[in-house]
C-alpha cells in the first residue's frame, strides 16, 4: 500500500525532504502523498522514512491503494529507472 497523510497533519515540513521518491508535496491545506510515487520506501529503506520523522503520527497506510511488497518493489524499479 502507499501511505497517506491524515487531517492531523500540522504542516511541520519534516516529511517532504525525507521521501526518496518525491511523493510528498504541500497540498491546499496539508501535505499529500502521491500514491503513484509512494513505495513505502521499499528499495530505499527498511521502513517508511516519513512515518519515522512525523511528530504527530499522521501517516498511515492508504486503504484505497493496496499494494504488495513485490508491487512496491516493481514501482520502485520503474521510478528509479532500474526496471
Amino acid at each position: 500500500m502507499s501511505l497517506m497523510i491524515t487531517d492531523d497533519c500540522i504542516n511541520c515540513d519534516v516529511c517532504e525532504p525525507e521521501c526518496p521518491n518525491g511523493a510528498i508535496s504541500q497540498g491546499e491545506e496539508i501535505y499529500e502523498i502521491d500514491p503513484n510515487l509512494c513505495t513505502e520506501c521499499v528499495g530505499h529503506y527498511d521502513e517508511p522514512q516519513c512515518q519515522q520523522v512525523c511528530p504527530v503520527d499522521c501517516i498511515p497506510l492508504d486503504p484505497n491503494h493496496a499494494e504488495s511488497r513485490d508491487e512496491l518493489m516493481q514501482k520502485y524499479l520503474i521510478i528509479t529507472g532500474k526496471a
